[in-house]
């Protein structure tokens, strides 16, 4: 935080030299645009800065804050449900207000809704198929049942990112 003498000195070279930002923060070495030009409004607006900072209202009381910093410390990890999250905003029941259920029912599955992983004799067809296509490279991810980048990171995978250059689609000729 810069001190009231500081930020006033800055106001007046800014005004000084034109408003141009770039030329104050070089000529100074602080502060940065954005601060420099709400200072400068604030100057505007009150003729003056104001002597201290001013801090905006905490988001979240202090009793909510000890009970997610509590969950954090029980269970190793934040509270990421986005209903938990509006339900601490708005202060309504929530998991932090009522037993919390164990973190291994917490468990997240990204990619497959299954949430098992593919066999690596799939995973080693699909990237024969991605190296050797006719089509591109999304149809055939789609056939696979796959999002595009998961075919290009069992590549990685199995081929290394060097093998990259050589994977491009290729053009049928015309007879």
């Amino acid at each position: 935080m810069y001190s009231y003498e500081d930020r006033i000195r800055a106001v007046k070279l800014y005004i000084k030299l034109g408003k141009h930002t770039g030329a104050t923060i070089r000529q100074l070495g602080y502060p940065t645009k954005n601060s420099l030009k709400s200072w400068h409004e604030e100057y505007e607006r009150c003729l003056d800065l104001l002597r201290g900072y001013v801090f905006s209202k905490q988001k979240y009381s202090l009793p909510r804050r000890e009970k997610a910093v509590g969950y954090y410390l029980d269970h190793g990890r934040r509270i990421a449900s986005p209903s938990r999250l509006w339900a601490i905003r708005h202060g309504t029941h929530c998991a932090l207000d009522s037993p919390v259920a164990p973190p291994e029912l917490h468990t997240h599955v990204v990619g497959r809704s299954d949430g098992l992983a593919r066999p690596p004799t799939i995973k080693q067809a699909a990237v024969i198929t991605l190296y050797t296509r006719q089509e591109s490279a999304n149809a055939v991810a789609q056939k696979l049942g796959v999002y595009r980048p998961t075919l290009y990171n069992w590549k990685n995978q199995l081929l290394g990112s060097e093998a990259s250059a050589s994977m491009k689609r290729r053009q049928e000729t015309p007879s």
